[in-house]
């Protein structure tokens, strides 16, 4: 059955739980950072960092507040990653039939890294620069197949992130919105009919980051990247 995370973001206090647990899960090294003024650290997803908790300030009614978004893969329902990645080799992305999780195999090193991030709408997948291999969150796809949540989930103390099956999230979901909706009247759900990681915003999702939503940022919409994508790959092998 359809898996799925709920993320309910006006709940977020931004503990880095998550963060931290992601990294544990998957024995991924911590980054070398400096201080560049905010608390979010680090500054940006990569290869050894699929989870990661941004922080940004915004103005809202006279008042400076505080917005928390929990950045990870979405799981789409029809990934362009994978629809891109097919085209180079089809075993190299793969989508997993218990839970629709979308997950990255070390064959990503095949594929032309530019163009499967570039296909994502969120700007999600990252590589690394030696081997070539690109990552990003995978569900805690071993954790699931055993009966257990994400890591990410057994970690957040708040009711921040949750997981499911997806029917039941969504359904957590339309009642976390009527509920924010009475304190929030910007609140929304992001994309939720498209993805497998469901966010509710008490802002509009531009005001939290511009990859937020899939065309909160300066990104086309997502049948107008995979089409770019697609008809660039002739060129792009025959070029090399």
């Amino acid at each position: 059955m359809d898996k799925a995370f709920f993320i309910d973001m006006t709940k977020c206090t931004a503990c880095r739980g998550c963060q931290v647990a992601c990294k544990q899960w998957h024995k991924l090294p911590a980054e070398k950072t400096v201080n560049v003024g905010s608390h979010q650290n680090p500054q940006d997803l990569s290869f050894n960092t699929y989870k990661l908790v941004r922080f940004t300030e915004k103005v809202i009614d006279g008042k400076i507040n505080w917005l928390f978004f929990p950045e990870q893969c979405r799981h789409c329902d029809d990934p362009p990653c994978k629809m891109v990645g097919d085209d180079m080799d089809e075993s190299a992305i793969l989508i997993d039939p218990h839970t629709g999780a979308v997950i990255f195999t070390e064959k990503t090193k095949n594929l032309y890294y530019e163009d499967i991030r570039g296909a994502c709408p969120y700007d999600i997948p990252r590589v690394d620069e030696e081997s070539r291999i690109i990552a990003k969150c995978d569900m805690c796809i071993d954790r699931v197949h055993n009966g257990l949540k994400p890591a990410c989930v057994q970690s957040c103390p708040t009711g921040t992130m949750n997981f499911g099956n997806r029917d039941d999230m969504m359904e957590l979901a339309k009642k976390s919105l009527a509920k924010a909706k009475k304190k929030f009247p910007n609140a929304e759900l992001v994309d939720a009919e498209y993805v497998r990681v469901i966010y509710l915003t008490a802002q509009p999702p531009s005001d939290y980051y511009s990859f937020l939503s899939a065309d909160a940022g300066d990104y086309a919409p997502v049948t107008r990247k995979e089409m770019f994508a697609k008809l660039t790959r002739p060129f792009k092998k025959m070029t090399g």
